[in-house]
Order: C-alpha cells, then sequence, then structure tokens
C-alpha cells in the first residue's frame, strides 16, 4: 500500500473467488446453468477465475466486450444489450467464431433482425417482467410467440429461448422482498414457456440478477441465470439483503488530502470521476461509500459513525467519527467501501490485488477495439 499515490482500486482476491464458488454452488443446488455476467469485472484474469469453477458460458453488455472475452478463448458469449444494428459488421465477423446469442428486446426491432442474411445468432427474447426499460410486455402473448415463430423460421437465426432481468429487485430491502419480487417474474417466465413449449422445443428460460440469484429459493421452470455483481458485491447489495459487508471484494484507497477537526470532515482525493455518483441511503443519511481502515492484508469492517456525504469531480468528503478522526492524517490512505461496484470498476478500470500488490487490468477503457 505505501506505494499507491492516487486513488487505486484494490481486489481480495480471496474473497472474490469465495463469491464466484458460492454462486456456483447455488446453481448447482438448483440444477440451473450459470452464465455470468462479466459487465461488473471486465476482466480476463477474473474470468479465468470463473472458468476454475467450471463455468464456460458468459453474459455481456456490449459488443467490444464480446469481441474481448472471446479473443480470450470464451467461446459461448450472450450478449444482453438490445441490439445496435450499427455494429452489425462486428457482430456478423464474431458469429463465425463463436456461439453468439443477442438479445430480441423490442418488436421494433424484429424486423431489422429478420432482414439479415447468412448470420449463424443465437436470438432470445426478452420479456418485461417489472423493470419496464425495456422487454416484450408479458399480457401480450401472441405478439411474442409470432415474434418467436418469424425467428424460428428465418434460416441462419435459432430461437434460444426467453430471458428477462428483473432490476427492480434493486428496490428491494430484505431478502423476502427480493424473493417476493423473483418469483413474480419467475411465474411470468415459466407460464410464457409453457405456451410457447406447445410450439417450438427445447427453449431456455434465463433469468437470475445478483439479488435474485444470491437469496432466492424457487428456480423450478429456469434454466440459467446470470449475475453480475456477486463477483464484488457492493454497499448496495448490502443493503438489499443480498450479501454482507464481508461479502464485498472491492475497496478505494483513496489518499487524506485534507482534515478540518471542527467540523469533522476528512478530505479524500477520489470523487465522482473515481467512485462515481451513486448514493443510497444509509442509517437516515445519504452517502456515496463507506471508509475502511486499511490493512497490509485488506481492510477492516467499517466505522460506523462516519460515511462519504458528498463527491464532487476529485474530492470526495468524509464526515467522521471521532475515532477515524484521530486514526487518519493528511497523508494517510483511506478505503471506501463503494455503492456501486460495477460504476468504480468501470471508472477505474483495473486492480490491485491486495494479497500481492500486484496489477490486473480491464477491457480496453474507451470500449473500442
Amino acid at each position: 500500500m505505501k506505494d499507491i499515490t492516487r486513488p487505486t482500486l484494490l481486489l481480495d482476491e480471496n474473497i472474490c473467488r469465495a463469491n464466484i464458488r458460492r454462486m456456483k454452488a447455488r446453481a448447482d443446488q438448483y440444477q440451473v446453468k450459470i452464465r455470468p455476467h462479466f459487465k461488473t469485472h471486465q476482466s480476463a484474469e477474473i474470468a479465468s477465475w470463473c472458468r476454475d469453477e467450471g463455468i464456460s458460458s458468459i453474459t455481456v453488455s456490449s459488443v467490444s466486450m464480446a469481441k474481448y472475452f472471446a479473443s480470450h478463448g470464451w467461446d459461448d458469449i450472450t450478449i444482453a444489450f438490445p441490439l445496435n444494428f450499427r455494429e452489425w459488421k462486428d457482430i456478423s465477423r464474431l458469429a463465425q467464431e463463436i456461439r453468439l446469442n443477442v438479445v430480441l428486446t423490442s418488436p421494433a426491432a424484429l424486423d431489422p433482425l429478420l432482414s439479415t442474411k447468412d448470420v449463424a445468432l443465437g436470438v432470445f427474447v426478452k420479456i418485461d417482467v417489472g423493470t419496464h426499460r425495456t422487454g416484450f410486455d408479458p399480457g401480450n402473448p401472441e405478439t411474442i410467440l409470432q415474434a418467436m415463430m418469424k425467428i424460428k423460421e428465418h434460416p441462419s437465426l435459432k430461437l434460444r429461448g426467453l430471458l428477462c432481468h428483473t432490476g427492480h429487485t434493486y428496490a428491494s430491502r430484505s431478502p423476502n422482498e427480493i424473493q417476493h419480487t423473483h418469483e413474480k417474474a419467475r411465474q411470468i417466465m415459466v407460464k410464457l414457456s409453457a405456451l410457447a413449449s406447445e410450439q417450438f422445443s427445447g427453449l431456455t428460460v434465463s433469468m437470475g440478477d445478483t439479488p435474485s440469484s444470491s437469496v432466492a429459493e424457487e428456480w423450478d421452470g429456469v434454466d440459467e441465470i446470470r449475475p453480475g455483481n456477486f463477483v464484488f458485491y457492493d454497499l448496495m447489495q448490502v443493503q438489499i439483503g443480498s450479501c454482507q459487508l464481508q461479502d464485498i471484494a472491492v475497496c478505494l484507497a483513496c489518499p487524506v488530502v485534507g482534515k478540518h477537526p471542527v467540523r469533522r470532515k476528512i478530505i479524500i482525493y477520489g470523487g465522482g470521476i473515481h467512485l462515481s455518483k451513486d448514493r443510497l441511503t444509509w442509517q437516515s443519511q445519504v452517502i456515496y461509500g463507506l471508509p475502511v481502515l486499511l490493512t497490509e492484508d485488506g481492510w477492516k469492517m467499517p466505522d460506523s459513525g462516519s460515511s462519504v456525504v458528498s463527491v464532487s469531480q476529485e474530492h470526495g468528503v468524509i464526515q467522521a467519527s471521532e475515532q477515524l478522526m484521530q486514526q487518519l492524517d493528511v497523508g494517510d490512505l483511506v478505503g471506501i467501501l463503494p455503492v456501486h461496484s460495477c460504476m468504480t470498476a468501470d471508472l477505474m478500470a483495473g486492480y490491485q490485488l491486495v494479497s500481492s500488490h500486484s496489477s490486473i487490468s480491464m477491457m480496453n477503457t474507451n470500449k473500442a477495439d
């Protein structure tokens, strides 16, 4: 840690591997395939830790991410993002090299997809189970079945099945709320799958965000899960009830650059361009992260009386307890547990392992090739 001079994202490999191992065990327990979403870590090395647990199929959020992981030996990839037809040349080229699945998210995208030729693509039809961001309306099954039939009849497209993202589990504040939201979504998917099975065989039902995959206990009728944030977890997941504080595998190391004892404020070099501006209400206060004391091999659990209360571009402001004020001086390092690890990781574009102090890179940060 003594060599850290600017905000640096620390990664505890042991915690991360334990999170992966636990999620794979849950998938095995409920007899569902796990196709983890790699948008959280975006790293070939961390991906290899998933491979160590026997995981062979993955999810990504962009064509460039699919190309990156394909170049590192992953050959069964679902791009779980609305089709961007302006990238069709790249999609077509990649589909010739690996088993590539795309997602049809609305009737408006069906005709452009059907107009493509000689591209061997798997297609999932996405169902809106309550997030209301995108997806086919489950209340109109005829439209869904018609789209599925047109995909099935296309000479080069392969209908894979039905897919959803239960993103509204993030509004939960307990495992029971997560399970309630998950169960409503599961029933929608199972009902549609049963209806579709009258005309189509071998369909996959794909669902399972990190909150649901972490705590839900009913998976009958589901074939695969796609959690992503579980590799790192974060404060949002703790608040939701998906994990415990000790399951968070990343921490932003920030230099202390200011200290104001009268106001009990500590200023850190670590702001919105490092942590993001994602926030949540924690113990009745809006926060952007929780400070932790760093050790040679990681960090200690947070002081309950301190939190990051504001961020600007480069600055972060900690409202500190008396204890933390005494423990930190200008020139020290303090760790910040992130509200949303996916955003923090994307912004920081790399990791330092706390065990070996070696670095782990991510895919090209400009998301282009």
